[in-house]
């Protein structure tokens, strides 16, 4: 703050002392008259000039002086004009003098002094390098020296400000474990050193957004008590040649001033990416950038005391030089926590929030399958937000509820207006999911159901797995894409019409299948074979040139054995719903009476045949309709829904082959599975 101050203090001064400077020049010269010389000789010839002086000025005379009264016209009372090098012009004006007692003065050619004309020169000059050299230095960002394009941007960590230490990161005690690892040796390295050990020179954290890496870092840095450098991958780069390299030597110099150290580099992938094949060519700039990185790390020079903590979501595109054992000699994997993990991240998020009793962490914990701290942590601030706009002083489960719906799908519609045939197409397309939900073997559970809009979706079922998973078999995949046709089939079955609302449950039911017999090798006709390279993202220096490795006649055979496994999960899910038709009727005019189902209410539904805060019917049983409903003519404008929150809310790992493909023991079953978000479908 007291930089900007004198910053701006500074820049203000300059400003008046440029304004002063030009004001003076540009007024110096208006505060006499200039008249022509015919009228000066009428003026003295009217006898109204008070005094006059002559001065030799170039190739003529300057003659300045003042009038006895300002005549008309005249900007001022005193006066210069230019007459004729000429004797009769000096002695037409001594004579008009003499004879009119005006004082007359004759003054010898004088030259402009030699530092005045210097200074005139030279003083605009120096005010423009002076602007230049400031504000050059502040688009640099500051250092005192105008050019530091190749200075370090990295920041050393500030203890005054908010300090993270190991205790404020949970749900990945095995992550911190290794980096208090690191914490100890620096702190003690006699420990180390006694049985031989070496510690690692980097450390690179790898994991899905939101998973805590950045947050793993500030708590080393709050516990190392060693200078602790941070900086972004992307701080490296920018429009001039050479600044990158430049500026990673400038780092690792000041780190070596300040050994040992930590250097923390956020996102490295935006430097670290592969070389060679990419089409940037060798000399590109931020393949220099790596070179020297890679250098400085691990080259000839060696850099004692020095660790490297690194950070990134996509492991996969680094260069294999950086990922070597001597530069990142250690690779940590810090992944979605799961469910006990899920329970110390809400404790820690909760800290400073007032939860009413009914609120249970678990419980909480329980639901939120698949998510991460950082959406761990914005469902509880969204919690807070509801209880604050409701004017209340602490946040109930009603508030987390909504919150987990608000996070997965989006925000509450309520005025969205939504036809009787609409909802009713609606509400037997989330009724199939359902029913496939709860009857099926290994389908996960039906947490929710409802057919109140949310964001872009008219409906929606929240499905979570029954345990956490690692693998998948199977018969799980297969029930998996059979609860995904519920929807569909459900409408085809009890409205008559099918519609585009089952746009997303195809679209996963196909990945899922897909996986299944290209990448699982779970096709009998096929056998345990991969067909095909990873569907991933391209980037250059990697997946450039790779070319399908089976042939058109095999490609034939996928497709028609893709075709065989979805035909077969369709005719599964049609012949169950049909078994189950009496609850399907009795879950959809439910849904379409109370809109929102939750589980305890389902299994009511189900195993009774009415819901105990109703009461029970007067037939003894729970109405039903048995009969065939009505078949409505069209489907009309129903728009086709797209996916919630993000693929990582399925449900199985069939939800993300590309995924389960490079990591099955990760991405396992933990994930949960919302419709609009790959549980069931819905229409909106």
């Amino acid at each position: 703050m007291n930089r900007f101050i004198r910053n701006s203090g500074f820049y203000l001064i300059l400003f008046l002392v440029v304004v002063g400077i030009v004001q003076f020049v540009s007024n110096g010269n208006e505060a006499a008259d200039f008249p022509r010389y015919d009228q000066l000789r009428q003026e003295l010839k009217n006898n109204n000039v008070k005094n006059l002086t002559v001065q030799f000025e170039g190739n003529a005379f300057l003659v300045t002086g003042a009038y006895k009264e300002k005549p008309d016209g005249a900007k001022s009372d005193s006066f210069s004009t230019y007459i004729p090098p000429t004797d009769a012009a000096i002695s037409e004006l001594t004579d008009a003098s003499e004879s009119n007692g005006i004082p007359f003065t004759q003054k010898k050619m004088e030259g402009d002094s030699i530092w005045l004309t210097f200074l005139s020169s030279i003083i605009p000059l120096v005010i423009m390098f002076i602007l230049f050299f400031f504000l050059f230095n502040q688009a640099q960002g500051g250092g005192g020296k105008v050019m530091n394009f190749g200075k370090s941007k990295a920041r050393l960590y500030n203890e005054e400000k908010k300090r993270v230490t190991f205790e404020d990161v949970a749900g990945a005690d095995e992550e911190k474990q290794e980096l208090v690892e690191v914490v100890e040796f620096l702190k003690d390295p006699r420990k180390f050193a006694a049985v031989g050990a070496r510690i690692p020179k980097g450390v690179l954290l790898v994991g899905p957004p939101g998973t805590g890496k950045t947050l793993l870092a500030r708590a080393v840095a709050g516990e190392a008590g060693v200078p602790f450098f941070s900086i972004s991958g992307s701080d490296f780069v920018e429009m001039f040649v050479g600044v990158g390299a430049s500026r990673v030597r400038d780092l690792f110099e000041n780190a070596k001033k300040n050994a040992p150290c930590i250097i923390f580099i956020d996102e490295i992938d935006a430097v670290g990416r592969q070389r060679g094949a990419g089409l940037g060519g060798g000399h590109d700039e931020r393949e220099q950038t790596l070179n020297q990185l890679l250098v400085e790390m691990d080259g000839f020079g060696g850099n004692e005391g020095i660790i490297i903590v690194a950070a990134t979501n996509r492991a996969d595109i680094l260069d294999p030089a950086l990922l070597r054992p001597g530069r990142f000699d250690r690779q940590i994997t810090v992944d979605r926590p799961d469910v006990k993990g899920r329970e110390a991240v809400l404790k820690v998020h909760s800290r400073n929030k007032p939860l009413t009793k009914d609120v249970k962490l678990d419980v909480i914990a329980k639901r939120t399958t698949g998510f991460t701290g950082a959406d761990l942590e914005n469902l509880l601030n969204e919690a807070a937000l509801l209880a604050a706009r409701r004017n209340r002083k602490d946040i109930s489960m009603r508030e987390v509820d909504e919150a987990i719906d608000r996070v997965i799908v989006g925000t509450e519609k309520r005025s969205r207006v939504i036809s009787e045939r609409e909802k009713r197409i609606v509400a037997y397309h989330e009724a199939g999911h359902t029913i496939a939900g709860y009857f099926l073997e290994h389908a996960d559970m039906v947490h929710k159901v409802t057919i109140i809009p949310r964001g872009r979706a008219g409906g929606y079922v929240i499905m979570l797995p029954k345990e956490d998973r690692m693998l998948v078999t199977k018969q799980e995949l297969l029930d998996k894409v059979t609860g995904l046709l519920g929807g569909r089939v459900a409408e085809e079955m009890f409205i008559g019409e099918i519609g585009t609302g089952a746009y997303s449950d195809f679209q996963q039911a196909t990945r899922i299948v897909r996986s299944m017999i290209m990448e699982y090798g779970m096709s009998e006709k096929l056998g345990p074979m991969q067909f095909g390279t990873s569907q991933g993202q391209v980037f250059l220096g990697r997946d450039i040139g790779h070319e399908q490795n089976y042939s058109d006649s095999i490609a034939y055979e996928i497709d028609q054995e893709m075709q065989r496994f979805t035909n077969e999960c369709y005719e599964r899910c049609r012949a169950l719903l049909q078994e189950h038709s009496k609850e399907m009727h009795l879950i959809a005019n439910t849904l379409l009476e109370k809109e929102t189902l939750e589980l305890e209410q389902i299994k009511e539904l189900i195993e009774q045949g009415y819901l105990t805060e109703d009461g029970k019917p007067e037939g003894g049983e729970g109405t039903t309709n048995d009969g065939a409903e009505p078949v409505i003519d069209s489907i009309g404008d129903v728009k086709v829904r797209i996916q919630g929150k993000s693929e990582e809310q399925s449900a199985t790992l069939g939800d993300a082959p590309k995924d389960i493909t490079n990591n099955p023991p990760q991405d396992g079953g933990d994930k949960g599975n919302t419709d609009g978000n790959g549980g069931g479908s819905s229409l909106s």
